[in-house]
């Protein structure tokens, strides 16, 4: 659903309700075609002045009527973005919670199948690639290759990036552009900063950008650029909470066919969740943990627990 799809559903529901609560209002009877209320015409409502329902915090939205603890309900709603409290009409949801729930499914399929503006990483400065994907569909039917780069690509990287580096960094389209267009302008410079405390540093012009992008990218990229630690930032599959959730998948000299438990994943990183500028400090703490312990994943987490 589109968002001329979702202002029209809003205009058509905006009218019945503007004619049912005129009717409450004069609390009549049957009425008849002489008395009955007009009813808003296209020109009555604008989609210039109707508010953005996504905006509402889920946390503090509170529809029930007469809630017997209504700050103990608050109180657990404040723990969690999930739709509680929003009551009914009959035995159907209210309006304000069905449209929040569509508006929310919208964002979802828009940030899955909507492209990174291409635009963002040429204002990066990083350098842009692509995996063997050659569609939005062939990457979402075929993960295997959104995670392999052509022959052509692997040696424009080999050539274009400086090669051994101690930090690798990558930026992937994955799942969510959204969560890549809300995110990564902050994330680098907070990790870039964040490096500086440990004497460690990458350049921007060294960040490969991954269009249709899979987490098994950065193993070849670690293969091809030889790096102690990849860290491949990524957007992460929409939820109905939020489509701009982005994660950092972190190894220490990854492999193709390497297993997954050695990686160090740093995942909700969002608005909502873990913003993004407190991310970078955090990636930036691990990527020095794992160049002085050479471990990433569960080694990595054996190797804190021991004490090393």
């Amino acid at each position: 659903m589109n968002e001329q799809d979702i202002k029209s559903m809003i205009e058509t529901i905006l009218t019945d309700m503007t004619s049912t609560k005129e009717a409450d209002k004069n609390n009549v009877g049957p009425q008849t075609a002489d008395s009955a209320p007009k009813e808003a015409t296209q020109q009555d409502i604008s989609g210039d002045v109707l508010d953005d329902i996504t905006k509402i915090d889920l946390r503090k939205q509170f529809l029930v009527p007469h809630p017997h603890d209504r700050e103990g309900y608050l109180k657990i709603k404040s723990f969690t973005p999930a739709r509680l409290g929003m009551w009914r009409a009959g035995c159907r949801y209210k309006t304000a919670s069905v449209l929040r729930f569509r508006a929310d499914h919208a964002a979802a399929q828009d940030a899955v199948f909507s492209d990174v503006d291409p635009q963002l990483p040429k204002e990066m400065g990083f350098l842009e690639t692509q995996t063997t994907c050659q569609s939005k569909d062939e990457y979402l039917t075929r993960p295997d290759h959104g995670r392999k780069f052509s022959d052509e690509m692997a040696e424009k990287i080999k050539q274009s990036v400086t090669p051994s580096p101690k930090i690798q960094m990558i930026v992937g389209d994955g799942l969510s552009s959204a969560a890549i267009e809300a995110n990564v302008k902050d994330i680098i410079p907070a990790i870039q900063q964040g490096l500086k405390v440990y004497g460690l540093s990458f350049e921007t012009k060294d960040v490969i950008f991954v269009k249709y992008a899979r987490v098994g990218a950065e193993d070849q990229i670690g293969e091809i650029t030889n790096a102690d630690v990849v860290c491949m930032l990524v957007g992460e599959r929409p939820g109905l909470v939020t489509a701009k959730s982005m994660s950092a998948y972190i190894a220490y000299k990854p492999t193709v066919g390497m297993p997954e438990a050695n990686r160090t994943v740093v995942s909700n990183i969002h608005d909502g969740g873990l913003p993004a500028v407190e991310a970078g400090a955090y990636i930036a703490e691990l990527l020095d943990k794992m160049i002085r312990l050479k471990k990433s994943g569960i080694d990595l987490k054996a190797a804190e627990n021991a004490g090393n």
